[in-house]
C-alpha cells in the first residue's frame, strides 16, 4: 500500500511542467515552495509547509542554464534537510555534465563525479535520472540510483506509426547498446555508422555498417545537442539509399544552431522526451514531444510503496 500522504512532489525552474504531470499522475499537489532569487542574483528557497518526516521528491533537470538549476537542486535539498525530512530523492531526467565522466587528456576535470559528490554532500538520499549519456556514473553515487530508461515511452510511439522496413541505426559506436534495445523493442535489424570527430562539436561520417537502402532509418542517441552529428548521420543514410530518415533522442538540449539544422536536414521528424523543456525559439515542426511523466510517476510511486522498479528499466 502506498503512503500518499507520507509523499511530497517538489520542483525547482528547471522544468516545472514536468513537476505538474508527475503529480497529477501520482494524485498529489505540488509542495508550496518558492524556488527564486534574492537581488544579487543568489538562489532563494522558501518551503511554507511542514514537510518534517516527509519523503520528498524534487523534480530538476540539470538543462540550461545548468548552472542555476544544479545550485538550484544544492540548496532545495540542503533546505529540506535542515526542514527534518524523512528522505530527499533528486528526480534529475537529464544530468548535466555526463559527458565529462572521464579524463580524455591532462589535467582536465572529471565533473560528472563532482557533481554526483555535490548531490551527496548537500543531502540527496536517492537519484532518479533518465539515459545517462555514460552508464557507469551510477557508480559515481554511494547512493541508489535508479536509472530509467526512455527506449519503452520512444519505442511505443513508432509501433504505434506501424513503419515498414525500419532499420534502427546508432550514430556512432558509443550508442551501439542503445540502438540495439531500440531494434529489440521494434523488432528491426541495426545499422552503425563509424565517424570520427576532427574537432570537437563536429563530426565525420566514415563508413556504415549495415544496410538502409530503400528502408526507413531510425537514428538513435540519447542527446542531440548542436545536432551536427545527427544531421551529418542523416544525410549519410540519405546518400546511401534510405527512403526516409527518422530521429529520436531521450534529452533535447538543442544549442544553436540546431533547430536551423534540423530544419534544412533530410530528418522527416525528432521524436524527443520532455526530460527538457523547449523554449518557443528552438520549437520546430519536425520536433515530436513524448512526456516522460507517467514513467517517472510509476517510478516515484513504487520508490515510495517500497517496491521494485527494475520492471520499468530496459537496459541491458
Amino acid at each position: 500500500m502506498t503512503n500518499l500522504d507520507n509523499l511530497c512532489i517538489m520542483t525547482g525552474n528547471a522544468n516545472p511542467e514536468l513537476a505538474k504531470k508527475i503529480a497529477s499522475h501520482i494524485g498529489v499537489p505540488l509542495c508550496d515552495a518558492y524556488v527564486g532569487h534574492f537581488n544579487n542574483g543568489e538562489t532563494q528557497v522558501m518551503i511554507s509547509e511542514s514537510i518534517r518526516g516527509k519523503d520528498i521528491f524534487i523534480i530538476q533537470p540539470t538543462s540550461q542554464p545548468v548552472n542555476d538549476n544544479l545550485m538550484e537542486l544544492l540548496i532545495m535539498t540542503d533546505a529540506c534537510k535542515r526542514a527534518s525530512a524523512h528522505s530527499i530523492t533528486a528526480v534529475v531526467p537529464y544530468y548535466a555534465y555526463a559527458r565529462q565522466d572521464r579524463k580524455t587528456r591532462g589535467r582536465e576535470p572529471i565533473s560528472a563525479k563532482l557533481v554526483a559528490n555535490l548531490m551527496t554532500t548537500a543531502g540527496v538520499t536517492r537519484v532518479v535520472t533518465v539515459d545517462l549519456h555514460a552508464g557507469q556514473i551510477q557508480g559515481f553515487f554511494d547512493i541508489p540510483v535508479d536509472h530509467l530508461a526512455a527506449a519503452p515511452v520512444l519505442a511505443s510511439y513508432f509501433r504505434e506509426q506501424e513503419i515498414e522496413d525500419l532499420v534502427v541505426v546508432s550514430p556512432d559506436l558509443g550508442g551501439v547498446t542503445r540502438a540495439r534495445i531500440m531494434a529489440d523493442f521494434l523488432h528491426a535489424p541495426i545499422a552503425i555508422i563509424e565517424k570520427r570527430r576532427p574537432c570537437p562539436g563536429c563530426a565525420e561520417v566514415m563508413n556504415l555498417i549495415g544496410e538502409v537502402e530503400g528502408k526507413t532509418a531510425l537514428l538513435i542517441d540519447d542527446i542531440v545537442d548542436t545536432a551536427g552529428s545527427l544531421c551529418e548521420g542523416a544525410k549519410a543514410l540519405h546518400e546511401r539509399g534510405a527512403k526516409r530518415v527518422l530521429a529520436a533522442c531521450s534529452h533535447a538540449i538543442l544549442s544553436d544552431p540546431a533547430t536551423e539544422r534540423i530544419n534544412a536536414s533530410v530528418i522527416d521528424q525528432l521524436v524527443i522526451t520532455d526530460s527538457i523543456p523547449i523554449p518557443p525559439e528552438k520549437q520546430s515542426d519536425k520536433l515530436v514531444t513524448l512526456s516522460l511523466a507517467q514513467s517517472l510517476a510509476d517510478v516515484i510511486v513504487r520508490i515510495q510503496s517500497h517496491r521494485s522498479v527494475s520492471l520499468l528499466f530496459n537496459h541491458r
